[in-house]
C-alpha cells in the first residue's frame, strides 16, 4: 500500500514555470534547459486496462524478485479467473485487430486503413503491458522488415509511454528510500521527462551535493503483469514447437528474455550493471557512460547521473554508430559483457557529440569459448571455409554434434556463396540469416538460449544504422576489429584459427594474410581519416603490431616466410648468373636448376610478401599472374620462371620503405628463423 501523499509535497511541487520544482525556488541554481516533459494528460492505458493484475499480496509480490517459472504457476494456479481473464483480454485485443485487418483487405481498404491500423497496434500494445512493449520495442528498430506506418508507431514505445501518477511515483521514492522526498532532492521536475514501458525518469537535484540526476520509478504491478504474461508465452512457445515441429527450444529463448526482464525490474542490479559497464567501456573515445549513484537506489527506484542529449535515431550520425559497432565488439568478443537491448530510446547523441548508454537493465554475458567459436565462425564465412563454418556451428551449440556436416558444408556453400562473393562489406546480418533459414530447418539447426541476446543486440544496432544508410552492413564494419583481434589475440584457440587459416595442406596462404592486414587497418574510430600516400607510413601501419607483444605470433609467421624466401630468392639468384656464365662460354654445358617445387612456392610468396609491405598492391598496382609450374616438368623450366618471378620484384625505390623499418626487428630472430629453415631443408635432402 502506497503512503498518503506527504506535507511536504504540497509546497515541493509548486512552481509550474520551471523545470524543476523545488522548496525553496529562489535560490534554485541554474539548470539544464533542454528538458522535455512528457504530457501528464495521456492516459495511462497499461493501469486503465490491466489494473486488474496488479492485486498481489506483499508475499506473493516478494516471491517473485527473481524469475522462477514454478513459483509464478504456483501463484496464478490459486488464481484462475485471473489467468482466465487476461488470456480472453488478450485473445479478445488482437483477434478484433486481426479481423479488421481482414475485412480491410477483402474490401480492398487495406492501403486507406493502414495508419489506423498501426495506431490501433501500437495502443494494443500500451493496454496489454510491458512484455509486448519490450517485444515491438525490439521489432521496431528493424526499418528494413517494418513497413514506415508500423515503425512509426512503434517506435513511440520506446520512451514515448503515457505516465503513471506523479504523486504515485512520488510517494514510491519516499517508501523505498525510506525520507521525505525534499530530504533526498533539493529540485526535481513536475512531471517526469520520459516513460518507458517498466518505469519512468524525472529529473532531479541532489540535496547533498547539487548533482542533477535523472530518477527512475518503477510502474505499479509491472511485476505481477511480466510474471503472468511469461507464463502464458512459455506455454504458447511449447505449443509453437511441437505443432510446428521445430529444432529451437522456444522455451528456453523464453526463459532465457525473461531472466533478462527480471534482472531489468532490479534497479539494484541495474545500477551494479552501469558501473560495471561504465568499468569496461567508459574509457572508450566518445562513448559517454553515466555514473550510478548506489546508496539512492532500491529495487524499485534508480538515481543516476543525468546525460543531456537527443536520440541516436533523430540524428544521422555514421560516426556514432561506427562508434557503437567499435564499443559493440569490444562487449561482445573483448569481455563478454554486452547491452542486450541497445534500442534508440537507450542510445543518445549528446550536445557535445558522443554516443552515451543510458539503461543498463537487459545485459548479458557471452563466455570465453562461444567468444572465440563467433569470431572463428566470422573469419571461416568471409574466407568461405564452410567445412570449418559447419563445425563452428557445433562449437557455439547451433548443430548437434551428431549432425550430417558433410551434408551442411554443402547447404551452406550453396546458400551463402553468392553472398560472401561480394564482399566482406556487403554482408549484411539480416539477409544471412534470411537465408540459412531453409537449411536451419533442414539440418535441425538450433537457437540456444544465449545466442538469442547476441543476436538480438546486433540486429537492432544493424537496425539503426539501416535508418541512417539502407547500404549499411553491420558485420562489414565489425569485421576490420575481428581481423585485428585474430592477428594480435594470445588465445590458443584463435592462434590455432590463425594457423589452419594461413596454412592450408602445409602451404602458406599469403592472399589470406593480405585480406586480415588491410581489413584490419580499417579498424578505426576517428571522425577524419587523412588520406596519406607515403609508402613508409603504410609499411609501418601493417608491421606497427607485430613489433608489439601481441603481434609476435604472426611476427614469427612472417619472419618465417621471409626466411624461406630469402633461401629461395638467393637460390635463383645464384641458377641466373650460373645461367649466364654458362651463355658466356662457348660450347659449355647447360646447368640444371638447383630450385625445387618447395623454393618455387617460397619464392612467390617472398615476391607477394615484398609487394604487400611495399604497398603496391595498396597504391593499385596488381601482380602479374604467374602459371603454376607443373613437378613434372624439368628443373630448367623452374629456373626460367624463377628469373621471371625475380624481374618482377619490387624496385629499390618502392623497396626502401621495407628496408628502413626492418632494423626495428630484431636481426637475431631473423638470423634464427633462416638457421632453422636451413636446417631443416638440409635434414630433408
Amino acid at each position: 500500500m502506497l503512503l498518503n501523499s506527504s506535507p511536504s509535497f504540497n509546497s515541493f511541487l509548486f512552481n509550474s514555470n520551471s523545470n524543476f520544482l523545488s522548496k525553496n525556488h529562489k535560490s534554485q541554481k541554474s539548470v539544464p534547459q533542454t528538458l522535455r516533459v512528457v504530457n501528464s494528460n495521456d492516459v495511462d492505458a497499461f493501469t486503465e486496462k490491466s489494473g486488474y493484475l496488479f492485486k498481489l499480496s506483499s508475499s506473493e509480490a516478494d516471491s517473485l524478485n527473481d524469475y522462477d517459472l514454478k513459483k509464478i504457476a504456483a501463484i496464478y494456479k490459486r488464481k484462475p479467473f485471473i489467468l482466465l481473464r487476461r488470456l480472453f483480454q488478450i485473445g479478445s485485443t488482437f483477434g478484433r485487430w486481426l479481423a479488421a485487418r481482414y475485412v480491410d483487405s477483402i474490401t480492398e481498404k487495406s492501403d486507406l486503413m493502414f495508419k489506423i491500423r498501426a495506431a490501433e497496434l501500437r495502443q494494443i500494445l500500451l493496454e496489454l503491458g510491458p512484455a509486448y512493449i519490450k517485444i515491438a520495442q525490439a521489432v521496431s528498430s528493424r526499418p528494413d522488415l517494418i513497413p514506415p506506418s508500423y515503425l512509426d508507431e512503434l517506435s513511440l514505445l520506446q520512451d514515448r509511454i503515457a505516465p503513471f501518477s506523479t504523486e504515485v511515483a512520488l510517494n514510491t521514492i519516499e517508501q523505498e528510500l525510506g525520507l521525505p522526498i525534499d530530504m533526498i532532492f533539493s529540485e526535481i521536475s513536475p512531471e517526469p521527462t520520459a516513460a518507458a514501458s517498466l518505469g519512468q525518469v524525472y529529473q532531479a537535484r541532489l540535496r547533498s551535493n547539487g548533482q542533477v540526476v535523472a530518477v527512475k520509478v518503477q510502474r505499479p504491478g509491472v511485476q505481477a503483469a511480466i510474471s503472468l504474461d511469461i507464463l502464458i508465452l512459455h506455454f504458447i512457445a511449447g505449443v509453437v514447437k511441437k505443432a510446428g515441429k521445430l529444432n529451437s527450444d522456444l522455451q528456453a529463448v523464453v526463459d532465457e528474455w525473461a531472466s533478462s526482464l527480471f534482472r531489468e525490474m532490479d534497479y539494484i542490479k541495474e545500477a551494479k550493471n552501469g558501473l560495471k559497464f561504465r568499468k569496461l567501456y567508459g574509457a572508450i573515445e566518445d562513448v559517454i557512460v553515466p555514473n550510478m549513484y548506489v546508496e539512492n537506489t532500491t529495487r524499485r527506484v534508480l538515481v543516476m547521473e543525468w546525460v543531456e542529449g537527443k536520440k541516436l535515431s533523430e540524428v544521422k550520425d555514421l560516426y556514432l554508430v561506427e562508434v557503437g559497432v567499435y564499443c559493440s565488439f569490444n562487449q561482445l568478443l573483448e569481455y563478454g559483457f554486452y547491452h542486450a537491448d541497445p534500442h534508440p530510446g537507450n542510445l543518445l547523441r549528446t550536445y557535445d557529440g558522443k554516443l552515451a548508454y543510458i539503461d543498463f537493465g537487459m545485459m548479458g554475458e557471452f563466455k570465453q569459448e562461444f567468444r572465440d567459436g563467433f569470431i572463428e565462425a566470422c573469419l571461416h564465412l568471409v574466407n568461405r571455409d564452410f567445412e570449418a563454418l559447419a563445425k563452428d556451428f557445433v562449437t557455439l551449440g547451433l548443430l548437434p554434434p551428431t549432425s550430417d556436416k558433410e551434408g551442411v558444408t554443402k547447404a551452406l556453400t550453396g546458400v551463402l556463396q553468392n553472398a560472401v562473393a561480394k564482399g566482406v562489406s556487403n554482408i549484411s546480418f539480416g539477409d544471412l540469416l534470411g537465408n540459412l533459414g531453409t537449411t536451419m530447418y533442414k539440418f535441425k539447426f538450433q537457437i540456444p538460449s544465449y545466442f538469442s541476446l547476441v543476436i538480438r543486440s546486433l540486429a537492432v544496432l544493424e537496425g539503426i544504422a539501416i535508418g541512417f544508410d539502407p547500404n549499411y552492413k553491420v558485420l562489414g564494419s565489425t569485421y576490420p576489429w575481428i581481423a585485428r583481434k585474430v592477428l594480435t589475440d594470445s588465445s590458443p584457440q584463435l592462434r590455432s584459427s590463425l594457423q589452419a587459416l594461413l596454412y592450408e595442406e602445409g602451404v602458406f596462404r599469403i592472399d589470406r594474410l593480405e585480406s586480415l592486414l588491410s581489413e584490419s587497418l580499417r579498424a578505426r574510430t576517428e571522425r577524419v581519416l587523412v588520406e596519406d600516400n607515403d609508402s613508409k607510413v603504410a609499411v609501418k601501419q601493417i608491421l606497427s603490431f607485430t613489433l608489439t607483444e601481441k603481434g609476435a605470433f604472426v611476427r614469427e609467421i612472417l619472419l618465417q616466410e621471409i626466411a624461406k624466401g630469402v633461401d629461395a630468392f638467393g637460390r635463383a639468384t645464384l641458377d641466373s648468373l650460373t645461367s649466364m656464365a654458362n651463355t658466356s662460354i662457348p660450347f659449355a654445358a647447360s646447368s640444371s636448376s638447383s630450385m625445387t617445387k618447395e623454393d618455387m612456392v617460397n619464392l612467390r610468396t617472398f615476391r607477394r610478401l615484398m609487394l604487400l609491405l611495399a604497398g603496391l598492391q595498396k597504391n593499385g598496382g596488381s601482380p602479374v599472374e604467374l602459371k603454376r609450374t607443373d613437378p613434372s616438368k624439368n628443373q630448367n623450366m623452374y629456373s626460367e620462371e624463377a628469373s621471371l618471378i625475380s624481374y618482377q620484384f619490387p624496385s629499390v625505390e618502392e623497396i626502401l620503405p621495407i628496408l628502413s623499418v626492418i632494423p626495428e626487428v630484431s636481426s637475431d630472430v631473423f638470423i634464427h628463423r633462416y638457421n632453422v629453415h636451413a636446417q631443416r631443408r638440409q635434414d630433408k635432402y
